[in-house]
């Protein structure tokens, strides 16, 4: 799929992109500290992500860390086309969810999270989850920013304009706060981390 045949977010959904991912932040910890997040699978669902939402930004900063913890070109390359014949097995379900959770916004099927389950326990789920609305807000904010940037080196994105660019940068600093503190309260009153 070309950039140009990407959605952009709105408002609403950097709002609630935004609180999901605060909301996750405890459960990558978790997943993390129990050994079942390490740094190459991470990377590969923040890569399967940003291939799927076409985020510029998002992209060249993970193409670089990815470089870093040893990947090849050809691996990075094939993942940012949508390709993942290289993702390790054990990994590839996770990136896969990632991906399915990215095309359809952020409202995966309750099979798909039953599978992921399945295949990597609750912790190691909630991780995968956690990594995917991560790599969903950066994308959700990198993709006005990364335009607005780029307008200015002539090359616009033929899917984006200044106000919405703007409206987007400024929602983002104005949700910041409004967005973690809905995330602890939410998380504190102890609402369903997924809904379907």
């Amino acid at each position: 799929m070309q950039t140009s045949d990407k959605k952009l977010f709105s408002v609403f959904e950097l709002y609630r992109i935004m609180t999901l991912a605060f909301r996750s932040i405890p459960l990558l910890k978790r997943a993390k500290a129990a050994g079942e997040m390490d740094k190459p699978f991470l990377e590969r669902i923040m890569l399967a992500v940003t291939e799927v939402n076409g985020c510029a930004m998002c992209s060249y900063y993970h193409t670089r860390v990815a470089l870093e913890e040893g990947f090849s070109k050809e691996e990075i390359r094939a993942m940012l086309g949508g390709d993942f014949a290289d993702v390790p097995e054990e990994q590839l379900g996770g990136v896969l969810f990632a991906q399915h959770y990215a095309d359809l916004r952020g409202k995966p099927t309750q099979e798909s999270w039953r599978r992921i389950v399945d295949q990597y326990g609750r912790t190691g789920a909630y991780g995968i989850l956690a990594v995917t609305r991560m790599i969903m807000m950066g994308n959700a904010t990198g993709i006005p920013a990364g335009s607005f940037i780029n307008r200015f080196r002539g090359k616009a994105d033929p899917r984006s304009n200044v106000a919405y660019e703007l409206l987007m940068m400024l929602a983002m600093l104005v949700f910041l706060p409004l967005t973690g503190l809905s995330a602890l309260v939410l998380n504190w009153v102890k609402t369903p981390i997924i809904h379907f």
